[in-house]
């Protein structure tokens, strides 16, 4: 499965933003080990249901120790049996483009 998701701290950090926590969640994700990748608005981790949903609940962990609520955006694409799919899905857009 891949999961797309965005965690918002609701209290800035001492700069007017939310980068330290916003970087805190995203730490834990490069830490599990699973394929992900990381764009303006949302981090995309790539496994099995219970690896990956566990990595966004220690995501959603981190950001929560330093903000007395937490925002969480996830959108799923679950298809059993494939795998490497956080590439292929892209590559396979890339050659209908060159088309």
């Amino acid at each position: 499965m891949i999961v797309a998701f965005s965690i918002s701290p609701t209290t800035a950090d001492e700069t007017g933003g939310v980068t330290e926590a916003v970087a805190a969640a995203v730490r834990v994700v490069r830490e599990s080990g699973l394929p992900h990748e990381t764009n303006a608005m949302f981090t995309n981790i790539e496994g099995e249901w219970d690896e990956v949903m566990a990595v966004v609940k220690r995501a959603v962990d981190v950001v929560a120790a330093v903000s007395p609520r937490v925002g969480l955006v996830l959108k799923a694409d679950i298809r059993p049996g494939w795998d490497g799919q956080l590439t292929a899905k892209v590559e396979r857009i890339e050659r209908a483009l060159e088309a």
